[in-house]
């Protein structure tokens, strides 16, 4: 029998246009894989979407949800109430992930380098005399993702003129040290001690930082895959994602994102539902060791699972 996915993506996060893609995307291949597929644009009508999984009666559900309330784990709850495996981690690592500081937290314990950061108060920039840290610094949201919002405090820089006139983070952000040196991201698929590392690729972008439109605008960036590291800096690369995948508790596929600086490494964060197009970051890694778009969907769909 052929077994229902129900793809749900879109959402109301600053990510939504990109959900849309990823969504798109993992239909059109999970269909050239052979399953039954539908599509759910989420939006805050809970009723519609419940409405549509009683009637598509998924055996698993894709989610290609991406940012708040479809990566953060409110959706993931939802589902293991209704008792539907779903693809990528279950509540508490989604949520854990999402949120920057307790992720930060998990990385420590686990004995996994991050950067030095504080958490301040919307107040903390509206005297110009003083500074949280001293510069350079990164600015970011404590629980957004496709660096929304991010914004790196250069010397000479007046984006904090800027953040004191329209602050959007909300009552907090984290304030974290700028870590010099290369963009690299890596992919890794599965649980516990099967979880494996896919590849390294190295992330360069004419526009001094990988922020949203260098992820996303057309020719904002340019992968570099595989990235070419020393063998000993490449190898501690793909262990310190292992390490942060399973420090989080995260299953499915999830993709680290780190700063290289010569044989300096530092995890910045893991993102637990990475975009899903052709040729988004995991699945052109994917590819590079042999598993097509189409196998790393429905080997998604296979390993689905739900904590109901």
């Amino acid at each position: 029998m052929t077994r229902r996915v129900t793809v749900l993506m879109g959402g109301f996060s600053a990510e939504r246009e990109v959900s849309l893609n990823s969504g798109r995307a993992a239909m059109a291949a999970l269909e050239q894989a052979g399953y039954a597929v539908t599509g759910h644009d989420v939006t805050r009508d809970m009723d519609a979407l419940l409405n549509v999984l009683r009637e598509s009666r998924p055996d698993v559900v894709f989610n290609a949800l991406h940012g708040r309330y479809g990566e953060d784990g409110r959706i993931q709850g939802l589902l293991d109430l209704l008792g539907l495996p779903y693809t990528h981690s279950g509540a508490l690592a989604s949520a854990i992930a999402m949120d920057k500081p307790t992720a930060k937290a998990m990385f420590a314990a686990a004995g996994i380098p991050v950067a030095e950061d504080v958490v301040v108060g919307r107040d903390a920039f509206a005297d110009p005399a003083l500074e949280p840290m001293e510069r350079p610094y990164v600015v970011k949201p404590l629980n957004e993702g496709s660096s929304v919002d991010v914004y790196v405090v250069q010397e000479g820089s007046n984006v904090l003129e800027r953040l004191r006139a329209d602050w959007p983070f909300g009552e907090r952000a984290m304030v974290e040290r700028f870590v010099p040196g290369r963009e690299l991201t890596v992919s890794v698929m599965g649980r516990g001690a099967e979880a494996r590392p896919l590849a390294i690729t190295e992330i360069t972008t004419a526009r001094g930082f990988y922020d949203y439109d260098a992820k996303y605008v057309v020719g904002g960036s340019r992968h570099i895959l595989p990235a070419e590291l020393d063998p000993a800096v490449a190898a501690a690369c793909m262990d310190l994602a292992a390490r942060a995948h399973r420090a989080l508790g995260c299953r499915g596929v999830s993709r680290a994102d780190l700063r290289c600086d010569g044989d300096r490494l530092v995890v910045l964060e893991v993102n637990t539902q990475p975009g899903m197009t052709a040729t988004s970051l995991v699945p052109e890694q994917a590819a590079l060791v042999g598993i097509p778009f189409p196998e790393l969907c429905a080997w998604m769909v296979e390993d689905a699972t739900c904590d109901g």
